[in-house]
């Protein structure tokens, strides 16, 4: 062995110092084959040699070939040979880890070893999308990485993180997923069937969460979590039913509404502003007025779970998109429509006529008014 590493290294520093760019190239791959060779065998000197020739002969690459792409394939191959080797040299791990190109990265990102908590934290602040994508799929990941995977905001990052059973996810971690859960079913599904997620956090998920996902949720969850999962779907049922029932007084709200309407200022601006900040009794009673109708009627379509039924109103009353579905989310005290819902809310609100939702509202009005 220590002639064929002086015999071997004396190339190397040729390759380095006077080498062309095809023969950097081929010794990066002969040195890399020779350590892959005996990799399980050499002590901690000899890997520490390794390592410093290695990332001598990287560092050469990348400063005079940046733009090259056999430079980049060669690099690439070198990350996926040593990223499942346990005894990788360590410093060249960590720069192929560091680098730009993604096929460069990602093996060693997804797979070494050699990398430690910090330096997946390092990288998990410093690089884009993509690669935090590729520490997301690591078999085994610490709530500090998982933390700061999940405090950069990709959704596709929160959906592998959550999808990985390695990866350990923080309370305030799982805060940030249920954020992005409001609006994304199958996050929303994925994360409610977590083990791990805490029973107040599971609870706060299926208060906000919608039929569908609750369905999903049951069909999708282990045996042993779904007895809790049914348990909390109606037991946060009948808090929503009952804070959506709860006697409520609307002659304050309805004061105000009526002193805006004489001042010019109750408009579509002023109730998406109320509907955006959850003030539910004052939007009751500004649509009620905008729509020519009454609070009693206006809430009772606001209390049923369907979306259809305040859509008449509000296209009576000539609103934007925007407003309909910041109405539709005042009813509940959090969360907010899933995308699927949007959706077909959406669809449904530009197929309703002006003319029909008039007629609609006028009969539901009679109905009210003779009590049927």
């Amino acid at each position: 062995m220590p002639n064929a590493e002086l015999t071997i290294f004396d190339e190397v520093e040729a390759a380095i110092n006077a080498g062309s760019a095809e023969k950097r190239l081929e010794t990066v791959r002969r040195v890399t084959d020779l350590f892959l060779l005996s990799a399980g065998s050499f002590n901690a000197e000899q890997i520490e040699l390794f390592d410093d020739v290695l990332e001598r002969l990287v560092k050469t690459i990348e400063i005079r070939a940046v733009a090259d792409i056999s430079a980049r394939i060669a690099l690439a191959e070198m990350s996926l040979q040593l990223a499942p080797v346990p005894q990788a040299p360590p410093a060249v791990v960590r720069r192929l880890a560091r680098h730009d190109e993604i096929s460069v990265a990602g093996p060693v990102l997804t797979e070494s070893a050699r990398l430690s908590p910090e330096d997946l934290v390092d990288i998990a602040k410093t690089k884009g999308e993509q690669h935090l994508l590729a520490i997301s799929g690591r078999w085994w990941l610490k709530e500090v990485v998982t933390d700061v995977l999940l405090a950069r905001h990709y959704p596709s990052v929160s959906r592998r993180v959550v999808n990985n059973p390695g990866a350990r996810i923080s309370a305030s971690g799982f805060a940030i997923v249920l954020a992005q859960a409001a609006t994304d079913s199958d996050l929303a599904v994925e994360t409610g069937i977590r083990i791990d997620l805490p029973a107040p956090l599971r609870r706060q998920l299926l208060r906000s969460a919608t039929e569908a996902v609750r369905s999903r949720l049951l069909t999708r969850a282990p045996p042993h979590l779904r007895d809790e999962i049914s348990n909390t779907i109606i037991a946060v049922s009948n808090e929503v039913y009952r804070e959506m029932a709860k006697a409520r007084d609307f002659t304050a709200a309805k004061r105000l509404m009526v002193q805006l309407r004489q001042n010019d200022q109750l408009d579509e601006a002023s109730l998406l502003g109320l509907a955006k900040q959850r003030k539910y009794e004052e939007s009751i009673a500004a649509l009620a007025l905008l729509s020519q109708s009454t609070i009693e009627l206006i809430r009772s379509l606001m209390q049923s779970p369907r979306n259809d039924g305040v859509l008449i109103p509000c296209k009576v009353a000539g609103l934007c998109w925007e407003t309909v579905k910041a109405l539709l989310e005042c009813r509940f005290v959090s969360g907010s429509l899933s995308n699927d819902e949007q959706a077909k809310a959406r669809d449904q609100y530009a197929r309703t006529t002006g003319d029909s939702a008039r007629r609609l509202l006028a009969l539901w009005q009679a109905q009210a008014s003779s009590g049927h």
